[in-house]
């Protein structure tokens, strides 16, 4: 009896981890085909094949090493960044960009330094960061309304009818609400055809100094701004203190440059799409939601293995029903970041800074939004605490 309860109430959590890792496929996946456009078709399918058999690997040795819900995901902020630069570079000479980015990730994963960093973050400037990364998922949501309002508006109410009476399966709801309504109305568009297995190609890797400037470089600081940085924020916001960051970034940069010549540009932390396997609604035991990350890392091997078959999958998904997933699927997260990053009323400005920079998507010197929330939420909370100390010193001065 008591083995059956066990086994039941992992079922969420495995349930979240499959529907992280879809999302993953459902929404950063069409950066990669934005910047794979000059690409021949294999060398598009072996780096799908190489993101999503890293992503995969790494999130099941992780978890299980840690016992926490570690989600790992490429780089979609260096995605992002090769939409413009890939169609001017040579791929072997870009294979050898990705080496060095990711060799200088290791160097900084290793040395403790980003550890170091993120112990010093006030904790509401971290929440308000993902809270912002995470707010246009929920807009989106509310974006997708009018293309398919029966859908969407069907899939909110039993998500918040869920909420009530029973959470932790709200976005398994949801999802099959999505799927059924589709199929009652027009159904999925597109011929997905039979599964197949893709094989991964090898590109000897080229060094140049021009490229390891134009695209290793910039890769290497949205990785770690980008990705890692509100990755582990997440992991702290959710309460999971261990593991440091030096084994996830150290294990995620050797495994970038080991299936670089496959394609892979980058693995790192994933910040979205970890949210929903870090919160209760993915198991009450914080100590057992680490089945939900290998769960998902099980996902990736399988999409990864079947590479060709699933993109024309998810081609057959209508968009509104992949945003309005997930939106409703963050939402909780997005609640609970933003209550926390206005619990303290002396940090509310440079934390109300933060979320609104993250939020807005904008890109400065090639860096993205969570950078610049981080960089504008933390000056404005230590210039208002430097005016504080040096008012309550000439307080004291005065009234000595």
């Amino acid at each position: 009896m008591s083995m059956t309860v066990r086994q039941t109430t992992l079922i969420p959590a495995v349930i979240a981890g499959i529907i992280a890792t879809t999302i993953s496929y459902a929404g950063p996946l069409v950066i990669v085909f934005q910047a794979a456009r000059s690409l021949e078709p294999s060398l598009v399918a072996s780096w799908i094949w190489a993101i999503s058999i890293g992503s995969g690997v790494l999130g099941i040795v992780l978890s299980w090493r840690w016992r926490v819900p570690v989600v790992i995901a490429w780089s979609a902020p260096g995605s992002a960044l090769l939409v413009t630069m890939l169609p001017h570079t040579d791929f072997a000479t870009a294979v050898g960009a990705y080496i060095v980015a990711n060799l200088a990730v290791l160097a900084v994963g290793a040395s403790g330094a980003f550890d170091r960093l993120m112990k010093r973050l006030p904790s509401a400037i971290t929440a308000a960061m993902l809270a912002g990364i995470l707010f246009r998922f929920v807009i989106d949501m509310v974006g997708a309304v009018p293309s398919s309002p029966l859908m969407v508006i069907a899939m909110i109410l039993v998500f918040f009818a869920g909420r009530v009476t029973t959470p932790r399966y709200a976005v398994v709801a949801v999802l099959v609400t999505g799927i059924a309504v589709t199929l009652v109305g027009d159904g999925f568009t597109g011929a997905i055809g039979p599964p197949r297995l893709t094989l991964p190609v090898w590109t000897t890797p080229r060094f140049d100094w021009a490229a390891a400037a134009n695209i290793a470089l910039p890769l290497a600081i949205v990785s770690l701004t980008g990705q890692f940085l509100p990755g582990v924020a997440v992991m702290r916001s959710a309460g999971y203190e261990k593991p440091d960051a030096r084994p996830i970034i150290s294990a995620s940069a050797i495994g970038s440059i080991l299936l670089a010549p496959f394609g892979c540009h980058g693995l790192n932390l994933a910040a979205f799409t970890a949210a929903i396997c870090l919160g209760p609604d993915a198991h009450p035991d914080p100590a057992r939601r680490y089945v939900a990350g290998i769960a998902g890392g099980v996902t990736y091997l399988v999409f990864g293995a079947f590479a060709a078959t699933v993109l024309a999958l998810f081609a057959a998904l209508p968009a509104t029903l992949v945003a309005a997933l997930a939106g409703l699927a963050l939402f909780p997260v997005v609640s609970s970041a933003l209550s926390a990053a206005l619990l303290t009323e002396s940090e509310r400005d440079g934390a109300l800074v933060t979320f609104a920079v993250s939020a807005s998507g904008m890109t400065l010197a090639g860096l993205g939004s969570a950078f610049w929330g981080l960089v504008f939420g933390l000056g404005i909370h230590f210039l208002q605490a430097f005016i504080k100390t040096g008012a309550n010193g000439t307080r004291h001065t005065l009234g000595r």
